[in-house]
């Protein structure tokens, strides 16, 4: 997280857990970014996210530029270094 804020990345998180259970996870983990709800998956699906079950969701990581494109997506946990470089800050 020290990397996204010395970037001036704002970092976040979102899944299908409920904002109820994320208030707890962030707190237990500390989390230093914010965590969304996407109860019904829509974000998962706009952005290609879902497993092939139509309901996992699968760990992707996406970077929007501050023009609103995206710079950046990756399955997976990339190094935060990569993205902030594919953010040509």
């Amino acid at each position: 997280m020290n990397r996204f804020n010395e970037a001036g990345v704002q970092a976040f998180g979102v899944n299908p857990a409920s904002v109820g259970a994320h208030a707890s996870y962030a707190a237990k983990m500390q989390f230093g970014f914010p965590l969304l709800s996407d109860a019904d998956r829509g974000i998962a699906a706009a952005y290609g996210a879902l497993k092939e079950d139509g309901r996992g969701v699968q760990r992707t990581v996406y970077a929007i530029s501050r023009n609103g494109l995206v710079a950046y997506a990756v399955r997976g946990a990339p190094p935060p270094a990569e993205v902030i470089a594919a953010l040509d800050l």
